[in-house]
């Protein structure tokens, strides 16, 4: 068995999460040992009472493989953040969940993302500047990304779908557990023209305490995230909240004083989101009106050594253009000319100031371009 369906074990216990379980990797050198290891040894890794007595639970009830393979049988994928597969964004935030389930399909595209987000007692207002939106950024080739919830995230979703666009739903259950039960048609088209995701494991019922972890991943997947309207107490911003701490973008649609699905959209502007007057002013902040130029040439390798040699220094840290032109040893020349180019191609981007960071993962060589 490789290390994903040990991943899948130590995700069926409660208490071990991506934390956890990289400390348990790293204590005992591998997650199949940590699984095969007796109680000693576990209380030596640090493991709670509680949390061990989860494990030896899940241990003693399941055969790993047979439940491994009982997954894959109902055609859900099971995503390492070990794998290339993995969402590339998801995996730049702090603690990506250690695995993903899925149904449906990621493609590289996907790696244009924003999500939509709001109350699930959306007004007409809601509604129409969702549908909109949506529909805008998907029939441009940017994936919407939301909840599968009532009001705004299934608006999102459709409009997405009619677009002819792609869309993903991050659920707080289970992959196979669709709620609110009726939006059952709506998993299936997106199935279809997207993916649904989920950190929890096959089976999960949608608990509320599982909501704040998938709003984090909402936010992870995405380059910047829509509030369409939110309560002083919704749970869109929280997802807003992640955005802001995981450098996301975060835009806000203004409503009026007097709309209690207005007053949470309301306080993010005023605590500094982007007020979302047109989605066009959005595309300009985000740069997505070069997506297709992007697009075209994103998974291209560096064109020469000097591209190699810059990207080969960036990772997900800013570095300014003084640093890297110090580090590299190249003329500033070289250097400038070569992150314009590389910007185009979506393999850096200028996080400002002159300051750059790696879009593609950082570490390991590049090949130059033939």
């Amino acid at each position: 068995m490789d290390d994903k369906r040990y991943r899948v074990g130590f995700n069926l216990v409660k208490g071990i999460g991506a934390v956890r379980m990289r400390i348990l990797g790293e204590h005992f050198g591998s997650l199949e040992k940590a699984w095969q290891a007796d109680v000693s040894q576990l209380r030596s890794s640090g493991l709670g009472t509680k949390t061990l007595e989860n494990l030896l639970q899940v241990r003693s009830r399941i055969d790993l493989e047979a439940y491994y393979q009982q997954v894959l049988e109902q055609g859900i994928q099971v995503l390492s953040d070990q794998e290339e597969v993995y969402p590339k964004r998801l995996k730049e935030i702090e603690l990506p969940p250690p695995l993903l389930y899925m149904r449906g399909e990621l493609v590289p595209d996907d790696f244009w993302a924003v999500a939509i987000v709001g109350t699930r007692r959306v007004t007409a207002y809601g509604r129409q500047v969702t549908d909109e939106i949506a529909g805008f950024l998907a029939s441009r080739g940017i994936t919407i990304i939301s909840g599968l919830a009532r009001g705004v995230d299934a608006i999102a979703h459709q409009a997405a779908l009619n677009a002819g666009g792609r869309t993903i739903a991050v659920l707080g259950s289970g992959v196979d557990v669709i709620y609110p039960p009726e939006h059952r048609g709506l998993a299936d088209q997106i199935m279809q023209q997207g993916a649904i995701l989920s950190d929890f494991a096959p089976g999960t019922p949608p608990d509320g305490v599982n909501f704040p972890p998938r709003n984090r991943i909402i936010s992870g997947l995405s380059m910047a995230v829509v509030v369409i309207e939110a309560g002083e107490t919704s749970g869109a911003l929280i997802t807003a909240n992640f955005a802001a701490d995981q450098g996301r973008e975060v835009f806000a649609v203004p409503g009026s004083i007097h709309a209690p699905q207005s007053k949470g959209t309301n306080r993010l502007i005023e605590q500094g989101a982007h007020p979302l007057l047109s989605v066009q002013d959005m595309l300009e902040s985000l740069n997505l009106g070069k997506v297709n130029e992007q697009r075209e040439v994103r998974h291209s390798l560096p064109a020469d050594e000097t591209e190699a040699r810059v990207l080969s220094l960036l990772g997900k840290e800013a570095m300014h253009v003084d640093e890297i032109r110090q580090r590299s040893g190249m003329a500033i020349e070289a250097v400038s000319a070569a992150l314009v180019m590389m910007e185009l191609k979506g393999l850096v981007q200028q996080v400002g100031g002159m300051n750059y960071v790696a879009v593609r993962e950082p570490g390991g060589e590049y090949q130059v371009e033939r």
